[in-house]
Parts: C-alpha cells; structure tokens; sequence
C-alpha cells in the first residue's frame, strides 16, 4: 500500500484521472463495478481495470467500507448516549416534581396497596437504572411489604408511610435527584 496516509485517499503514483475513477468506485458501495465506472466516466473498460489493478481499488475500498463502517458504529454509540443522558435528565426532572407531591401528601388517605403499588414501582425504577434482576424485586417487595402492611393499625399505616417516603427520598437523592 502506498504510504499517502489511508488507504482511501489519493495515492501519490495515482493521476487526477485514475483518482477521479476510483472515487467514484468506492462511493458505489455495494453495487460498485468497473463497468459502472467505465460507463459513468465514459472511458474505456480496459483502462479502468488497469486502473484497478495498478492502484489496488478492492483492498482501498474494503478499507474505505470498514471506516465507514467504524465512523457508522461510533455515531451511533454516541446517539445513544445523548438518549440515555436526555432521558437521565428527564427522569431526574420527574423524580423532583414527584417527590414534591409526595410531601404534600396526606399518607391517611392512601390505602396498603397504593403504598404497595408505589414501593413497587420505585424499587422496579431503581433496579432498572442500576441494571438489577427485576424478577428478584419484584418477590422480595411483595413477600416482605404485603403481609405486614394489611395487619398494621392506621396509626403503623400511617408511621409506615412516612417511612416509605423518607427512604424514597434517600433512594431518589442516591440516583442524582435532589433531596427534598
């Protein structure tokens, strides 16, 4: 390979002419041919084959397809990184609106199961954004909340809740939300 930097670039033993058809060889993509490039340059398909061989056209273009390929992969990681981090903020944004009607709520007026339902839910969000078996949450908040909860008094209902919510808001702050 000729030592001009990439593979894909013009090639120093290589005329204006013979890089003008080998660019348009490789920006063919999968359907490039040397009778495409004949035709499209109108020259001979003799002269471009020579071309071809003299300037290596199928290992500088399979280089080419790999780097585009790399710089395709690359955009993509980075696009899904600015989703995730969109979607971060947005959640974080949630979470501060959410925990402020969770102080303004009366905990007499929810029943065991919204309290239930509520922990439930949290603890699947957090499990989500921390990459944990969600199966496992989802046992362990229905054996361990479920049979307490319905045996409690209003007066334990009530000191439960408030519980629930102070470690809602340990839990939220832990994960980048701002503490109430």
């Amino acid at each position: 390979m000729a030592d001009s930097g990439q593979a894909w670039e013009r090639q120093p033993s290589e005329s204006a002419a013979a890089w003008e058809a080998f660019a348009c060889y490789r920006d063919l993509g999968l359907s490039r041919s040397i009778g495409k490039v004949a035709e499209r340059l109108a020259k001979s398909r003799t002269l471009i084959e020579r071309w071809s061989t003299t300037h290596r056209w199928v290992p500088r273009t399979e280089a080419w397809d790999r780097e585009q390929d790399r710089l395709w992969r690359a955009e993509r990681q980075q696009a899904a990184r600015d989703v995730a981090r969109r979607h971060a903020r947005l959640a974080s944004a949630a979470q501060s609106k959410i925990v402020s009607q969770l102080q303004q709520l009366d905990p007499a007026r929810l029943s065991p199961s919204d309290v239930i339902r509520w922990l439930e839910v949290t603890i699947r969000i957090e499990r989500q954004a921390y990459g944990m078996d969600l199966v496992d949450a989802a046992s362990a908040s229905k054996s361990q909340e479920t049979a307490d909860v319905s045996a409690l008094t209003d007066e334990e209902r009530r000191a439960r809740m408030e519980q629930l919510r102070r470690e809602l808001e340990a839990r939220i702050s832990t994960l980048g939300g701002e503490q109430p």
